[in-house]
């Protein structure tokens, strides 16, 4: 009696067991691929060619790169743009002022200003002057100043300064901006928007889905491993009961 109704409710257990092994897979796919779909959809790779944007990211790293539309560009962001005027490539450098603004350098203390207000950049190349060559600039409605934080080695609006618009690129020029660093893996993490520019008209902007998108492919990964996992665990298990 006793041994038939072991069986009975082993039987209830191992089946209960598949259906929540099958449920975890199904999920673990639609997270899975779900994630995949959504970051496609939203995000593009981009390797950076040069060092202009050293220490911040180097030369050869791959970064992911959010699509957005130029309007939504804040100071302080770093972005994927392209613009006839400085070459046939895209290009990623750092956003210092829009349109508006009145850029220069340097100050006593070596630091850039926006409108007169100094600017904390702790993510420069260097301990010396935020550009060793100093300039000035008013950027045009609608357009968009660009530093490389490997000053001494960028060639950037400071070279364009003489163009029409000051050295400064339109908004519809940007195709992306920077939200990680993807690649060497040492380097791996999240791209943190400079708390320098918080203050001025605007502030600065927010961090793309990419951590969401990241957690959805992780745990559905996870889901559909535990659940494949669960027959071989099951038999195994009901042999030694055997």
């Amino acid at each position: 009696m006793s041994s038939s109704t072991e069986r009975r409710t082993d039987g209830r257990g191992r089946t209960t067991g598949s259906v929540l092994s099958g449920l975890a897979v199904a999920v673990g796919c639609a997270l899975f691929l779900g994630g995949f779909v959504w970051g496609a959809l939203i995000y593009r790779p981009y390797t950076v060619p040069t060092d202009s944007m050293s220490p911040t990211i180097a030369a050869g790293a791959r970064v992911m790169a959010e699509r957005v539309d130029g309007s939504e560009i804040r100071r302080g962001d770093i972005v994927v743009f392209q613009d006839s005027v400085w070459g046939d490539l895209p290009m990623v450098k750092r956003v210092v002022g829009v349109g508006g603004d009145k850029v220069s350098c340097c100050t006593k203390q070596g630091r850039l200003t926006v409108n007169g207000i100094p600017i904390e950049e702790p993510y420069l190349q260097g301990s010396g002057p935020a550009s060793p060559v100093g300039f000035k600039a008013t950027v045009p409605a609608g357009q968009l100043f660009l530093l490389g934080d490997h000053r001494s080695d960028s060639a950037d609006s400071r070279v364009h300064l003489t163009d029409g618009d000051h050295g400064s690129v339109p908004r519809s020029a940007v195709q992306a901006r920077v939200d990680a660093r993807a690649w060497p893996l040492g380097s791996i993490g999240m791209m943190q928007r400079p708390a320098g520019f918080s203050d001025l008209p605007g502030g600065i902007s927010q961090p793309g889905p990419l951590q969401p998108i990241t957690l959805a492919v992780v745990a559905g990964a996870v889901l559909i491993l535990g659940g494949a996992a669960y027959g071989p665990i099951a038999r195994r298990g009901a042999r030694r009961r055997g």
